[in-house]
């Protein structure tokens, strides 16, 4: 009978038709996710102008999304754990589609806000689960490029998002921005049919068949018998309980992470609600203003792949700190006069360095939590962040509120990504310092 090390077989593994299933489904629930998150920010100006909200009343509904991707994120990342991240994503896709929908009934800003919320359960709740499923089956070398590539629907999804209000809202309102939720709801079942469950969890619920029928499509060349002994590095299961998190020298480097997390979703969001409103405000028309989210997003996914490549090639996490230092630059030039060339430019860095770098964070968290606490820590860190998220547009509306000028706006929205930076410098230098101690303590006992 042989032992089979999971963990090994993944990590070294050849690039193979089943990584780009998993990658391209995990993209396209991504894509419907990002769909759902940036569409307040492509009805807003419409919806403020029919309800005669105010600035600060506009972020607080924005807001309530968010409020529910954070319960989203804490609830059904830790689940997860415990039915299956299939099942989880399941669970959450239909809150979110579902929701969607149902929105588009809405009649007033209660109604709005209710729908909202539950929608923003499922979001919260996706992410960090198809980001682990994804980290799970990449291998080693290519991990944070699959994993930034893959989440790169996100970005993708605030595009589309951006894309149909251009051409639907002037027709047909803004409900039918709502209305177009069906289209991913229909897809659950394939989605479903071919997604693959996470092998640790089979085995460790003893569904040692299906997860050597999984490994054997991971590396088609190994032939895996029902004999063989599966393997896990890590066998304690422990994902269910948040003090794991802080464990075994993690507490500094998971603060850090969440305030990572918290910084950069507060710009993301910030961004994506109020850049077309505060470009119309500008003198830009509508069209143009949705066309600044378009080029945004671009950036986002564009980022988020750069990123992933330059984390492969080289410290994932100072790649994410050089990324941070030029949000805050770009952010802070957005709220001076350019030429519309320039200004595209500095929007798409925005996006690179906000959108982008928040997809990375993901990929450093899913590689620094162990496979038992995977979906816990990004289901916390995601959850911890969705404060920043909820801070973001309430800001924005703020900020509005009191007639600040342009510059003061995005210099506000700036400082963040100084204190992102500095989070994830002191994170790396934490990580250095743990991996330099272990190196003693090796030979020491040799």
């Amino acid at each position: 009978m042989r032992q089979i090390d999971i963990h090994q077989v993944i990590d070294q593994a050849r690039f193979t038709r089943f990584h780009w299933a998993v990658m391209a489904l995990c993209a396209l629930l991504l894509i419907f996710d990002g769909y759902d998150l940036f569409i307040y920010g492509v009805v807003l100006p419409v919806i403020m102008q029919e309800w005669g909200l105010t600035p600060l009343q506009a972020g607080a509904l924005g807001s309530y999304a968010l409020f529910g991707m954070m319960f989203g994120a804490l609830c059904f990342g830790t689940l997860a754990d415990r039915i299956g991240r299939k099942k989880g994503i399941a669970i959450c896709f239909l809150l979110f589609s579902g929701a969607t929908i149902v929105n588009g009934f809405a009649s007033n800003p209660t109604e709005f806000g209710v729908c909202r919320f539950i929608a923003g359960l499922g979001c919260g709740g996706l992410m960090p689960n198809a980001v682990a499923l994804m980290n799970e089956y990449a291998p080693k070398r290519l991990r944070s490029t699959l994993v930034a590539v893959m989440f790169s629907g996100y970005s993708l999804g605030g595009m589309l998002s951006a894309g149909v209000g251009i051409v639907m809202l002037p027709r047909f309102g803004w409900e039918s921005m709502f209305f177009a939720a069906t289209v991913p709801l229909l897809l659950l079942p394939v989605i479903l049919r071919y997604l693959p469950e996470s092998i640790g969890f089979l085995v460790r619920q003893g569904r040692y068949a299906q997860a050597r029928e999984l490994l054997a499509r991971v590396e088609p060349g190994h032939v895996f018998a029902p004999t063989d002994e599966l393997l896990l590095s890590e066998t304690k299961g422990a994902g269910v309980s948040v003090l794991e998190l802080f464990r075994e020298g993690r507490l500094l480097r998971t603060l850090c992470l969440w305030v990572a997390f918290f910084c950069c979703l507060l710009m993301v969001y910030a961004l994506s609600s109020w850049l077309p409103k505060l470009m119309a405000s500008a003198g830009y028309s509508l069209g143009s203003s949705l066309s600044f989210l378009l080029a945004l997003n671009f950036g986002g996914m564009a980022g988020a792949i750069l990123g992933g490549w330059l984390g492969d090639r080289f410290d994932l996490t100072k790649v994410m700190v050089a990324f941070f230092a030029a949000a805050a630059l770009s952010i802070s030039l957005l709220g001076f006069k350019s030429p519309t060339p320039l200004l595209y430019l500095l929007i798409t860095v925005a996006g690179a360095t906000t959108i982008g770098t928040q997809i990375l964070l993901y990929a450093g968290a899913a590689q620094f939590y162990g496979l038992s606490i995977r979906s816990t820590g990004l289901g916390w860190a995601s959850g911890v962040g969705r404060n920043g998220a909820i801070v973001g547009p309430l800001l924005g509306g703020a900020l509005l509120g009191i007639n600040l000028p342009l510059p003061l706006n995005f210099m506000a929205f700036a400082v963040p990504g100084v204190v992102a930076a500095l989070a994830m410098a002191l994170f790396a230098l934490s990580s250095q310092r743990r991996r330099a101690g272990h190196a003693a303590l090796a030979a020491a006992k040799a």
